[in-house]
């Protein structure tokens, strides 16, 4: 069952709706679901203004903010504000859940037989992958800093997972290792 998503943060939020929206003026918000990192097109309610990095209830139960969820965001239609807020919102989520992406480094398998998911991150190659796996199996990594002192080699592996979180965002990825 694919989570439901109960919180967003928001992006940016356009009163006045897309300038080139051809007359409509629907307010519109641009935000991030929480848990799943979805990007999704908000449309508050009538006279309800929001805030960027403001965080709104989506889900099931009564919105007080959200009028409803005009669907997912098109990548090609973030503003750059929202790609601003994207980043640092990004680098918040990836230090509270620091243990999850550690976690990923922990576990990561290969594609298939000629590419290995951490070789999806940036800056992480052959070489890199090869010097994890072997340091992962004498014992796992218990925090990013425990990788950087582990493997002295390996680029920021928070920065490569922020990074990644926003390509998968705002590019077409031909894998998607945290994106649905």
């Amino acid at each position: 069952m694919t989570e439901k998503e109960e919180n967003a943060i928001i992006l940016d939020y356009l009163p006045y709706g897309y300038p080139a929206s051809g007359g409509r003026m629907t307010p519109v918000a641009q935000a991030i679901g929480v848990k799943t990192l979805i990007l999704l097109e908000l449309v508050p309610r009538r006279g309800v203004t929001l805030e960027t990095k403001e965080k709104v209830y989506i889900g099931p139960d009564k919105r007080d903010k959200i009028y409803f969820i005009s669907g997912r965001l098109p990548r090609e239609k973030l503003t750059e504000t929202a790609k601003i807020q994207l980043q640092e919102f990004i680098q918040n989520t990836v230090a509270e859940q620091e243990k999850k992406f550690v976690d990923f480094f922990n576990t990561a398998q290969p594609i298939n037989t000629r590419l290995h998911q951490l070789e999806l991150l940036p800056g992480f190659g052959k070489k890199h992958t090869k010097e994890i796996m072997e340091e992962r199996e004498k014992k796992p990594f218990e925090s990013f800093d425990d990788m950087k002192a582990r493997i002295s080699s390996v680029p920021d592996p928070k920065k490569a997972i922020e990074k990644r979180l926003i390509e998968e965002l705002v590019e077409r990825q031909r894998f998607n290792l945290f994106v649905k």
